[in-house]
Protein backbone atom coordinates (compact mmCIF):
# COMPACT_ATOMS: atom_id res chain seq x y z
CA UNK A 1 0.00 0.00 0.00
CA UNK A 2 2.95 2.38 0.15
CA UNK A 3 4.01 4.40 -3.20
CA UNK A 4 6.58 6.90 -4.54
CA UNK A 5 3.67 9.01 -5.97
CA UNK A 6 0.08 8.85 -5.65
CA UNK A 7 -2.29 11.38 -7.82
CA UNK A 8 -5.18 12.22 -7.23
CA UNK A 9 -7.37 12.57 -10.42
CA UNK A 10 -7.55 11.00 -13.89
CA UNK A 11 -8.34 13.63 -16.41
CA UNK A 12 -5.19 14.52 -18.92
CA UNK A 13 -2.91 15.99 -16.11
CA UNK A 14 -2.86 12.99 -14.04
CA UNK A 15 -2.45 10.76 -16.73
CA UNK A 16 0.70 13.00 -17.75
CA UNK A 17 2.15 13.03 -14.50
CA UNK A 18 1.46 9.54 -14.44
CA UNK A 19 3.31 8.63 -17.44
CA UNK A 20 6.08 10.65 -16.28
CA UNK A 21 6.59 9.33 -13.48
CA UNK A 22 6.52 5.65 -14.75
CA UNK A 23 9.04 6.86 -17.06
CA UNK A 24 11.30 7.62 -14.14
CA UNK A 25 10.68 4.12 -12.84
CA UNK A 26 8.67 5.05 -10.08
CA UNK A 27 5.95 3.08 -8.40
CA UNK A 28 2.72 5.34 -8.83
CA UNK A 29 -1.20 4.92 -7.96
CA UNK A 30 -3.52 6.57 -9.71
CA UNK A 31 -6.94 7.42 -8.36
CA UNK A 32 -10.21 9.02 -9.78
CA UNK A 33 -13.77 9.47 -9.16
CA UNK A 34 -14.17 8.39 -12.95
CA UNK A 35 -12.78 8.66 -16.67
CA UNK A 36 -11.85 12.69 -15.99
CA UNK A 37 -12.80 15.35 -17.93
CA UNK A 38 -11.75 13.89 -21.60
CA UNK A 39 -14.63 11.49 -22.37
CA UNK A 40 -16.59 15.19 -21.97
CA UNK A 41 -14.75 17.39 -24.45
CA UNK A 42 -11.26 16.76 -24.97
CA UNK A 43 -10.74 16.30 -29.07
CA UNK A 44 -8.03 18.13 -30.07
CA UNK A 45 -5.07 19.36 -28.10
CA UNK A 46 -5.30 23.51 -27.77
CA UNK A 47 -2.08 25.22 -26.39
CA UNK A 48 -3.40 28.54 -26.96
CA UNK A 49 -5.99 29.63 -29.35
CA UNK A 50 -5.05 33.62 -29.08
CA UNK A 51 -2.16 33.52 -30.45
CA UNK A 52 -2.58 35.60 -33.66
CA UNK A 53 -2.51 33.69 -37.03
CA UNK A 54 0.50 35.05 -37.94
CA UNK A 55 2.72 34.13 -35.32
CA UNK A 56 3.98 30.26 -34.84
CA UNK A 57 3.30 28.80 -31.53
CA UNK A 58 6.71 29.28 -30.12
CA UNK A 59 6.51 32.70 -30.97
CA UNK A 60 3.01 33.51 -29.62
CA UNK A 61 3.56 31.57 -26.31
CA UNK A 62 6.84 34.04 -25.55
CA UNK A 63 4.51 36.74 -26.22
CA UNK A 64 1.59 35.68 -24.10
CA UNK A 65 4.61 34.60 -21.01
CA UNK A 66 5.39 37.91 -21.45
CA UNK A 67 2.18 39.30 -20.82
CA UNK A 68 1.23 36.87 -18.71
CA UNK A 69 3.43 36.62 -15.79
CA UNK A 70 0.91 34.69 -13.26
CA UNK A 71 0.02 32.07 -16.45
CA UNK A 72 0.57 28.67 -15.38
CA UNK A 73 3.22 28.57 -18.66
CA UNK A 74 5.10 31.11 -17.30
CA UNK A 75 6.12 28.10 -14.17
CA UNK A 76 7.40 26.31 -17.44
CA UNK A 77 8.86 28.44 -20.32
CA UNK A 78 8.44 27.82 -23.94
CA UNK A 79 11.31 25.24 -24.15
CA UNK A 80 9.22 23.22 -21.24
CA UNK A 81 6.32 23.36 -23.24
CA UNK A 82 7.42 22.21 -26.53
CA UNK A 83 9.37 19.10 -24.39
CA UNK A 84 6.40 18.55 -22.58
CA UNK A 85 4.41 18.09 -25.87
CA UNK A 86 6.97 16.07 -27.07
CA UNK A 87 6.19 13.73 -24.18
CA UNK A 88 2.80 13.46 -24.63
CA UNK A 89 2.78 12.71 -28.83
CA UNK A 90 5.30 9.51 -27.58
CA UNK A 91 2.58 7.93 -26.42
CA UNK A 92 0.34 7.79 -29.88
CA UNK A 93 2.65 5.54 -32.26
CA UNK A 94 1.49 5.15 -36.25
CA UNK A 95 -0.73 5.38 -37.72
CA UNK A 96 -3.18 7.18 -34.73
CA UNK A 97 -0.77 10.09 -34.36
CA UNK A 98 -1.44 13.86 -33.00
CA UNK A 99 0.15 16.70 -35.38
CA UNK A 100 0.06 20.24 -36.00
CA UNK A 101 0.15 22.33 -39.48
CA UNK A 102 3.78 23.60 -40.14
CA UNK A 103 4.01 24.79 -35.88
CA UNK A 104 0.97 26.89 -35.82
CA UNK A 105 -2.67 26.78 -34.98
CA UNK A 106 -4.84 24.80 -37.70
CA UNK A 107 -8.33 25.73 -38.32
CA UNK A 108 -10.26 23.15 -37.92
CA UNK A 109 -14.25 22.87 -38.76
CA UNK A 110 -16.64 22.13 -35.94
CA UNK A 111 -20.44 20.38 -35.44
CA UNK A 112 -22.04 24.01 -35.21
CA UNK A 113 -20.52 25.36 -38.71
CA UNK A 114 -17.72 26.96 -38.02
CA UNK A 115 -14.01 27.59 -37.53
CA UNK A 116 -11.77 26.66 -34.29
CA UNK A 117 -7.70 26.89 -33.83
CA UNK A 118 -6.26 24.43 -32.17
CA UNK A 119 -2.64 23.11 -32.08
CA UNK A 120 -2.42 19.21 -32.09
CA UNK A 121 -5.06 16.90 -33.52
CA UNK A 122 -5.42 13.39 -34.24
CA UNK A 123 -4.84 12.05 -37.79
CA UNK A 124 -8.19 11.31 -38.35
CA UNK A 125 -9.12 14.87 -38.19
CA UNK A 126 -6.68 16.11 -40.27
CA UNK A 127 -8.86 16.26 -43.59
CA UNK A 128 -10.79 18.81 -42.31
CA UNK A 129 -7.82 21.31 -42.28
CA UNK A 130 -8.70 21.36 -46.09
CA UNK A 131 -12.08 22.38 -45.77
CA UNK A 132 -13.23 24.47 -47.92
CA UNK A 133 -16.35 25.79 -50.29
CA UNK A 134 -17.66 22.99 -52.08
CA UNK A 135 -15.28 20.69 -51.88
CA UNK A 136 -16.34 18.33 -48.92
CA UNK A 137 -19.22 16.04 -48.95
CA UNK A 138 -20.56 16.45 -45.70
CA UNK A 139 -22.51 12.94 -44.45
CA UNK A 140 -24.57 12.50 -41.39
CA UNK A 141 -26.90 9.66 -39.96
CA UNK A 142 -30.95 10.18 -39.93
CA UNK A 143 -31.95 9.45 -35.84
CA UNK A 144 -28.25 10.87 -34.80
CA UNK A 145 -29.00 14.09 -33.30
CA UNK A 146 -25.18 15.56 -32.65
CA UNK A 147 -24.54 15.95 -36.24
CA UNK A 148 -26.75 18.05 -38.73
CA UNK A 149 -25.12 17.57 -41.99
CA UNK A 150 -27.88 19.58 -43.50
CA UNK A 151 -26.75 22.54 -41.29
CA UNK A 152 -22.94 22.64 -41.37
CA UNK A 153 -23.29 22.14 -45.45
CA UNK A 154 -25.28 25.19 -45.38
CA UNK A 155 -22.77 27.21 -43.10
CA UNK A 156 -19.93 25.37 -44.88
CA UNK A 157 -21.30 25.74 -48.45
CA UNK A 158 -20.83 22.20 -49.24
CA UNK A 159 -23.17 19.79 -49.85
CA UNK A 160 -24.59 16.86 -47.55
CA UNK A 161 -25.46 13.22 -47.55
CA UNK A 162 -27.76 11.71 -44.60
CA UNK A 163 -27.60 8.19 -44.44
CA UNK A 164 -30.93 5.70 -43.55
CA UNK A 165 -30.16 2.76 -40.70
CA UNK A 166 -33.76 2.03 -40.51
CA UNK A 167 -32.89 -2.00 -41.12
CA UNK A 168 -30.44 -1.70 -37.84
CA UNK A 169 -33.82 -1.18 -35.80
CA UNK A 170 -32.87 1.45 -33.90
CA UNK A 171 -34.82 4.94 -34.50
CA UNK A 172 -32.53 7.35 -32.13
CA UNK A 173 -28.25 6.57 -32.48
CA UNK A 174 -25.85 7.68 -30.47
CA UNK A 175 -22.04 8.14 -31.42
CA UNK A 176 -21.12 4.61 -29.26
CA UNK A 177 -23.83 3.05 -31.56
CA UNK A 178 -22.55 4.18 -34.64
CA UNK A 179 -18.97 3.99 -33.53
CA UNK A 180 -19.11 0.18 -33.16
CA UNK A 181 -21.40 -0.69 -36.28
CA UNK A 182 -17.94 1.50 -38.14
CA UNK A 183 -15.74 -1.21 -37.13
CA UNK A 184 -17.75 -4.10 -38.75
CA UNK A 185 -15.92 -4.32 -42.10
CA UNK A 186 -19.44 -5.44 -43.67
CA UNK A 187 -20.97 -1.79 -42.80
CA UNK A 188 -18.08 0.02 -44.06
CA UNK A 189 -18.72 -1.64 -47.49
CA UNK A 190 -22.22 -0.74 -47.42
CA UNK A 191 -22.17 2.73 -46.59
CA UNK A 192 -18.83 3.60 -48.42
CA UNK A 193 -20.45 2.34 -51.99
CA UNK A 194 -23.72 5.13 -51.08
CA UNK A 195 -21.20 7.67 -50.26
CA UNK A 196 -18.96 6.96 -53.09
CA UNK A 197 -22.37 6.86 -55.65
CA UNK A 198 -23.20 10.31 -54.19
CA UNK A 199 -20.07 12.13 -54.65
CA UNK A 200 -20.00 14.94 -57.42
CA UNK A 201 -16.63 15.75 -57.45
CA UNK A 202 -16.09 16.20 -53.79
CA UNK A 203 -12.37 15.78 -52.88
CA UNK A 204 -12.95 15.14 -49.20
CA UNK A 205 -16.07 13.29 -47.23
CA UNK A 206 -16.54 14.30 -43.60
CA UNK A 207 -18.06 12.21 -40.38
CA UNK A 208 -19.09 12.40 -36.98
CA UNK A 209 -16.13 11.08 -35.21
CA UNK A 210 -17.41 7.31 -35.57
CA UNK A 211 -14.57 5.85 -37.25
CA UNK A 212 -14.32 3.19 -34.39
CA UNK A 213 -12.57 3.28 -30.71
CA UNK A 214 -9.95 0.51 -31.53
CA UNK A 215 -9.19 0.98 -34.61
CA UNK A 216 -10.58 3.95 -36.36
CA UNK A 217 -7.57 4.70 -38.63
CA UNK A 218 -7.93 0.90 -40.17
CA UNK A 219 -11.59 2.52 -40.81
CA UNK A 220 -10.49 5.54 -42.02
CA UNK A 221 -7.87 4.21 -44.85
CA UNK A 222 -10.73 1.30 -45.58
CA UNK A 223 -13.58 3.78 -46.17
CA UNK A 224 -11.54 5.90 -48.47
CA UNK A 225 -10.08 2.77 -50.68
CA UNK A 226 -13.81 2.13 -51.16
CA UNK A 227 -14.97 6.34 -51.90
CA UNK A 228 -11.70 6.78 -53.41
CA UNK A 229 -11.52 10.42 -51.61
CA UNK A 230 -10.43 11.27 -48.04
CA UNK A 231 -12.16 10.93 -45.07
CA UNK A 232 -11.92 13.08 -42.19
CA UNK A 233 -13.80 13.58 -38.76
CA UNK A 234 -16.19 16.59 -37.52
CA UNK A 235 -15.62 16.47 -33.29
CA UNK A 236 -19.78 16.87 -31.94
CA UNK A 237 -21.05 17.39 -28.39
CA UNK A 238 -19.39 15.52 -25.71
CA UNK A 239 -19.91 12.92 -24.84
CA UNK A 240 -16.22 12.63 -26.78
CA UNK A 241 -15.24 9.67 -28.57
CA UNK A 242 -11.85 11.23 -29.56
CA UNK A 243 -11.47 11.95 -25.87
CA UNK A 244 -12.65 8.31 -25.02
CA UNK A 245 -9.49 6.85 -27.62
CA UNK A 246 -6.83 9.57 -25.58
CA UNK A 247 -7.80 8.00 -22.56
CA UNK A 248 -7.91 4.39 -23.96
CA UNK A 249 -4.49 4.67 -25.03
CA UNK A 250 -3.03 6.18 -21.38
CA UNK A 251 -4.60 3.59 -20.03
CA UNK A 252 -3.29 1.14 -22.22
CA UNK A 253 0.56 2.80 -21.47
CA UNK A 254 0.30 3.12 -18.05
CA UNK A 255 -1.04 -0.91 -17.15
CA UNK A 256 1.71 -1.69 -19.67
CA UNK A 257 4.54 -0.61 -17.25
CA UNK A 258 2.73 -1.28 -13.93
CA UNK A 259 0.40 1.72 -12.58
CA UNK A 260 -2.63 0.96 -10.19
CA UNK A 261 -5.15 2.34 -11.28
CA UNK A 262 -7.95 3.30 -8.90
CA UNK A 263 -11.10 3.98 -10.83
CA UNK A 264 -14.57 4.71 -9.14
CA UNK A 265 -13.12 5.92 -5.79
CA UNK A 266 -13.46 8.76 -3.69
CA UNK A 267 -10.58 10.06 -1.07
CA UNK A 268 -13.11 10.34 2.05
CA UNK A 269 -9.59 11.72 4.04
CA UNK A 270 -6.03 12.76 4.08
CA UNK A 271 -3.79 12.23 6.68
CA UNK A 272 -1.42 14.91 7.52
CA UNK A 273 1.55 15.60 9.47
CA UNK A 274 3.87 18.98 10.00
CA UNK A 275 3.81 20.00 6.18
CA UNK A 276 4.06 16.33 4.56
CA UNK A 277 1.32 14.49 3.86
CA UNK A 278 1.51 10.79 5.28
CA UNK A 279 -1.47 8.58 3.16
CA UNK A 280 -4.91 9.11 2.17
CA UNK A 281 -8.52 7.30 3.02
CA UNK A 282 -9.82 5.95 0.02
CA UNK A 283 -14.10 5.14 0.67
CA UNK A 284 -14.86 2.04 -1.61
CA UNK A 285 -18.48 0.69 0.16
CA UNK A 286 -18.46 -0.91 2.16
CA UNK A 287 -14.42 -0.71 2.70
CA UNK A 288 -12.37 1.93 3.45
CA UNK A 289 -8.47 1.88 2.74
CA UNK A 290 -5.63 3.74 3.48
CA UNK A 291 -2.61 4.38 1.26
CA UNK A 292 1.09 5.85 2.21
CA UNK A 293 3.31 7.18 -0.52
CA UNK A 294 6.50 9.81 -0.72
CA UNK A 295 5.00 12.40 -2.36
CA UNK A 296 1.37 13.45 -3.55
CA UNK A 297 -0.16 14.78 -6.85
CA UNK A 298 -3.48 16.92 -6.54
CA UNK A 299 -5.14 16.99 -10.19
CA UNK A 300 -8.83 17.14 -9.68
CA UNK A 301 -9.72 20.36 -12.26
CA UNK A 302 -11.96 22.72 -11.19
CA UNK A 303 -15.63 22.76 -11.02
CA UNK A 304 -16.60 19.84 -13.76
CA UNK A 305 -13.90 17.46 -12.06
CA UNK A 306 -14.89 18.22 -8.55
CA UNK A 307 -11.54 19.77 -7.84
CA UNK A 308 -13.91 23.02 -6.95
CA UNK A 309 -16.66 23.62 -5.40
CA UNK A 310 -18.70 26.74 -5.07
CA UNK A 311 -20.69 27.28 -1.97
CA UNK A 312 -22.54 30.58 -1.39
CA UNK A 313 -20.10 33.31 -0.41
CA UNK A 314 -16.50 31.21 -0.86
CA UNK A 315 -15.36 28.58 -3.17
CA UNK A 316 -13.46 25.79 -1.75
CA UNK A 317 -10.92 22.78 -2.79
CA UNK A 318 -11.82 19.66 -1.71
CA UNK A 319 -9.43 17.19 -1.28
CA UNK A 320 -6.66 19.39 1.00
CA UNK A 321 -9.01 21.98 1.78
CA UNK A 322 -6.35 24.33 0.24
CA UNK A 323 -6.73 28.41 -0.04
CA UNK A 324 -8.06 29.45 -3.33
CA UNK A 325 -7.19 32.05 -4.89
CA UNK A 326 -9.71 34.92 -6.46
CA UNK A 327 -9.49 38.42 -7.07
CA UNK A 328 -13.37 38.96 -6.84
CA UNK A 329 -16.11 39.44 -4.18
CA UNK A 330 -19.20 36.65 -4.57
CA UNK A 331 -21.52 38.93 -6.55
CA UNK A 332 -18.91 39.44 -9.16
CA UNK A 333 -18.00 36.17 -10.27
CA UNK A 334 -19.97 36.31 -12.93
CA UNK A 335 -20.52 38.68 -15.94
CA UNK A 336 -23.58 40.38 -17.39
CA UNK A 337 -23.86 38.08 -20.22
CA UNK A 338 -23.88 34.25 -20.68
CA UNK A 339 -20.67 34.01 -22.92
CA UNK A 340 -18.74 36.58 -20.95
CA UNK A 341 -15.14 35.41 -19.89
CA UNK A 342 -16.87 34.88 -16.63
CA UNK A 343 -14.36 36.01 -13.87
CA UNK A 344 -14.59 32.69 -11.40
CA UNK A 345 -13.55 30.74 -14.45
CA UNK A 346 -10.02 32.53 -13.28
CA UNK A 347 -10.00 31.37 -10.01
CA UNK A 348 -7.89 28.32 -8.84
CA UNK A 349 -4.45 27.29 -6.66
CA UNK A 350 -1.72 29.69 -6.25
CA UNK A 351 1.56 27.88 -6.26
CA UNK A 352 5.16 28.26 -7.08
CA UNK A 353 7.75 27.57 -9.38
CA UNK A 354 7.74 23.49 -8.20
CA UNK A 355 4.22 23.74 -8.17
CA UNK A 356 3.81 23.51 -4.40
CA UNK A 357 0.65 24.88 -3.06
CA UNK A 358 1.27 28.56 -1.35
CA UNK A 359 -1.16 30.10 1.50
CA UNK A 360 -2.48 33.53 1.26
CA UNK A 361 1.09 34.37 2.15
CA UNK A 362 2.77 33.09 -0.71
CA UNK A 363 4.22 30.29 1.73
CA UNK A 364 4.51 26.59 0.53
CA UNK A 365 2.00 24.57 2.69
CA UNK A 366 3.11 20.96 1.74
CA UNK A 367 6.43 19.94 1.02
CA UNK A 368 5.75 16.79 -0.84
CA UNK A 369 2.15 18.05 -2.46
CA UNK A 370 2.31 19.35 -5.89
CA UNK A 371 -0.68 20.44 -7.55
CA UNK A 372 -1.55 20.63 -11.46
CA UNK A 373 -3.63 21.44 -14.04
CA UNK A 374 -6.97 23.40 -14.65
CA UNK A 375 -7.13 23.77 -11.09
CA UNK A 376 -3.76 26.30 -10.85
CA UNK A 377 -4.97 30.22 -10.58
CA UNK A 378 -3.66 32.53 -13.30
CA UNK A 379 -5.52 31.18 -16.42
CA UNK A 380 -9.21 31.27 -18.24
CA UNK A 381 -8.66 27.92 -20.42
CA UNK A 382 -11.78 28.16 -21.74
CA UNK A 383 -11.81 31.76 -23.03
CA UNK A 384 -7.75 31.54 -24.15
CA UNK A 385 -7.77 27.87 -25.69
CA UNK A 386 -5.39 26.72 -23.47
CA UNK A 387 -7.06 23.34 -21.45
CA UNK A 388 -4.90 20.74 -22.63
CA UNK A 389 -1.43 22.53 -23.15
CA UNK A 390 -1.65 23.87 -19.20
CA UNK A 391 -3.08 19.94 -18.38
CA UNK A 392 -0.05 18.35 -20.36
CA UNK A 393 2.43 20.45 -19.39
CA UNK A 394 2.39 21.32 -15.72
CA UNK A 395 1.24 17.15 -15.42
CA UNK A 396 4.71 16.77 -17.03
CA UNK A 397 7.00 19.30 -14.83
CA UNK A 398 4.91 18.98 -11.76
CA UNK A 399 6.10 15.11 -11.88
CA UNK A 400 9.23 15.84 -13.35
CA UNK A 401 10.44 18.55 -10.78
CA UNK A 402 8.88 16.50 -7.63
CA UNK A 403 10.52 13.34 -8.39
CA UNK A 404 13.55 14.35 -10.36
Amino acid sequence: MHYDLIIIGMGLSGLMAAKTALDLKKRVLLIGKGMGGLTLFSNTIDILGRIPENLNLKDGLFEWIKDHPEHPYSKIGVEGIEEALSSFISIFPPPYTFQSLNGRNAKLPTAIGTFRPTYLFPSTLAGGTYLKEGNTLIVGFKGFKDFYAGYMAKEFKCRHLTLSLQDEGRSELTATYLSRLMEKEGFRERIGSQIKNALKGESLVAMPPILGLRDPMDAKKHLEAITGVEVFEIPTLPPSLLGMRLFNRFKEYLLERGVDLLIGNKISKVQIKSALCEGIEVYHPPITRFYSADHFILATGRFIGGGLEAERERISETVFHLPVWSTRSQDKWFGENFFDDHPIHGFGISVDPSFRPLDSEGKPIFENVRVIGTILSGHHSLYEGSREGIEISTGYWGAKRLLE
